[in-house]
C-alpha cells in the first residue's frame, strides 16, 4: 500500500471534464483552507479562515494580481466532512480551462494531486465510512438504472455492514466460549460446549446461505443481464437489437454477413440493465474480416448470461443453426423462431428438446409481434418474474461474495471439528478464520493491497 500521509493536502477536480456551468475544485486535509486564503479574495474581505464550517462566500481566484475566475467556495471543517478532515470546496465556471488553471494554482501552492479516489479512501480510514460503503459509492456513480441506483444507496446507508458486523460478534461470543473450555478444562462442561456451539454455527450458515442466496439477483441488479443475441446470418438479429433499443444503431440489410463486429448497448428492463450485444452471424467463412467478427460472436456468447438465439421459422433448420445451438446448449437461451408474417416451416421440436417448450417464442421482429413475451421471458428467467426487491440486502460485488463462501467454508469446517469431537482448539481456528474473512469485507482486518486497488478504480475527486 502507498503511503498515506493523512495530514498533508490534496486536491482535484471533482466535477466531469468538458463544458458545464459549474467546475469543482476540491481540497481535503489539515491546512486547505489556509491554502486556499493564499489564492481566494472574498468581495467582502472576509478571510476563509474566519468563516464558520458549512458556509459559502463569493469572490476572486487570483495568481498574484490576476483574476483567474469569479467564485464560490465553501469552507466544511473537519470531522463533519466527507473525509473527516477539512474541506474546500472551489466552484468556478466549468469547462477545462479554467478547473485546470485553478488545480494548477492550488498544486502551486502546495497542495498534492489527489490519487483516484483518495477522498474516498481517507473517509474510510479516518473511520467514516466502512469498506462496504466505500465500494457503493463507486456504485452510484456507475448505476445504469434507478434500482442499480437504490441497492447502492442501500449499502451506503450501512445495512450490510450493520448485518455483517452482527455475525462477526455473534461467531466472537463463539469464540470466547469456545476459549473458556480450553482455559478451564477442569470444569467439564465440553459436552456442553459441544451442543451450544453447534447450535450457534447453525444458526451462522442459515444467515450466509440467506446472503449468498442474493448474490445473482445482487449482480444483474447492478451489472445487468449480459444478452448475447446469435444465430446465422440475416436472422435478424440486428432487427431485433434496433427494435428493443427505438433506433436504428445497427445496418439491416438482405445482405448476409453484414454485420462484422459485435454491437452493444444497454437497455432498461423494468429497473434491470440488460446489456445487448448484436453479434455477427455464426457460419463458415473464407472472409477473414468476417471470420474476425464469427470469432467474436462466439466470445460473447460464451461469456454471456443469456443467449437470445434467432432462427427464421419460414425456413428449415439448417447445419448453421443446429450447430450454433449445440455451441451453447449449456448456456441460458431463449429461442426466436422469426419472420412468423412469411408463414412457419421449421423444426420446432429439434429446438424445444434443446431450449425447453417454454423458452421457445414465435415472433416477427418486423411488426413487433412477440416482443412483449421476450421481455417477459427474460423477466421469469432471472428474477421469477418479481422486480420489487425492495427492503433487501443483496450482495452485488464479487469481492463479497467471495469471502462470504471463504466464510461459509470456515465454519461448515468448524461444524466438522464439533461433529467429530475434535480438540477445541481446531474449532477455536476455523470460527477465527471466519472471523476474519467477514472482517475483510468490511475492512476490518483487509489487506492493504486490497484496499488499494478497490480505490484505484475510483475517479480522481471522489
Amino acid at each position: 500500500m502507498s503511503l498515506i500521509i493523512l495530514d498533508d493536502i490534496i486536491a482535484a477536480i471533482s466535477t466531469p471534464p468538458g463544458n458545464g456551468g459549474i467546475g469543482i475544485v476540491r481540497l481535503s486535509g489539515k491546512g486547505c483552507i489556509e491554502k486556499a486564503d493564499e489564492i481566494f479574495k472574498s468581495r467582502t474581505g472576509v478571510k476563509l479562515t474566519d468563516k464558520k464550517s458549512h458556509t459559502v462566500t463569493y469572490g476572486d481566484i487570483t495568481d498574484g494580481e490576476e483574476i483567474i475566475d469569479e467564485a464560490i467556495v465553501t469552507v466544511m471543517r473537519a470531522p463533519s466532512t466527507y473525509t473527516k478532515e477539512d474541506i474546500v470546496e472551489i466552484n468556478c465556471h466549468g469547462g477545462n480551462g479554467v478547473t485546470s488553471s485553478v488545480l494548477s494554482l492550488v498544486i502551486k501552492k502546495g497542495a498534492r494531486l489527489a490519487e483516484p479516489g483518495e477522498f474516498t479512501k481517507r473517509a474510510f480510514l479516518n473511520g467514516r465510512i466502512d469498506l462496504t460503503q466505500a465500494e457503493a459509492v463507486m456504485d452510484i456513480i456507475e448505476a445504469k438504472t434507478d434500482a442499480a441506483r437504490k441497492a447502492a444507496v442501500d449499502q451506503l446507508s450501512g445495512r450490510l455492514k450493520e448485518e455483517i458486523s452482527a455475525l462477526r460478534d455473534d461467531i466472537l461470543s463463539s469464540i470466547a466460549t469456545v476459549e473458556a473450555a480450553i482455559d478451564y478444562p477442569e470444569h467439564d462442561i465440553e459436552e456442553i460446549t459441544y451442543f451450544d456451539l453447534g447450535e450457534d454455527c447453525k444458526r451462522f450458515i442459515n444467515k450466509l446461505e440467506a446472503l449468498l442466496e442474493t448474490s445473482e439477483r445482487g449482480k444483474i441488479i447492478k451489472e445487468g443481464i449480459s444478452t448475447a443475441i446469435i444465430g446465422k446470418p440475416n436472422s435478424g438479429k440486428s432487427s431485433l437489437l434496433n427494435y428493443l433499443l427505438d433506433e436504428e444503431r445497427a445496418i439491416v440489410t438482405d445482405i448476409a454477413g453484414t454485420t462484422r463486429d459485435t454491437v452493444e448497448e444497454f437497455i432498461n428492463l423494468d429497473g434491470i440493465p440488460v446489456k445487448l450485444i448484436d453479434t455477427a452471424g455464426i457460419r463458415e467463412t473464407g472472409d477473414i474480416v468476417e471470420k474476425i467478427g464469427v470469432d467474436k460472436s462466439k466470445a460473447s456468447a460464451e461469456n454471456a448470461d443469456l443467449c437470445i438465439f434467432i432462427t427464421d421459422a419460414s425456413e428449415a433448420l439448417t447445419k448453421e443453426d443446429k450447430e450454433i445451438l449445440e455451441f451453447v446448449k449449456d448456456k441460458k437461451i431463449i429461442a426466436l423462431f422469426n419472420k412468423t408474417d412469411k408463414g412457419i416451416d421449421t423444426d420446432t421440436d429439434y429446438v424445444k428438446n434443446i431450449v425447453g417448450e417454454e423458452n421457445c417464442l414465435f415472433v416477427s421482429v418486423k411488426k413487433g409481434e412477440g416482443i412483449n413475451m421476450l421481455l417477459n421471458r427474460i423477466k421469469e428467467m432471472f428474477l421469477g418474474g418479481d422486480i420489487n426487491f425492495g427492503g433487501e440486502t443483496l450482495i452485488n460485488n464479487v469481492r463479497h461474495k467471495n469471502l462470504l463462501y471463504n466464510t461459509l467454508e470456515s465454519i461448515n469446517n468448524a461444524v466438522v471439528a464439533i461433529d467429530n469431537r475434535i480438540p477445541e482448539d481446531f474449532v477455536s481456528l476455523d470460527l477465527k478464520q471466519a472471523y476474519e474473512y467477514l472482517g475483510e469485507i468490511i475492512g476490518e482486518s483487509v489487506d492493504e493491497d486490497i484496499i488499494d486497488k478497490i480505490f484505484s478504480k475510483f475517479c480522481l475527486g471522489k
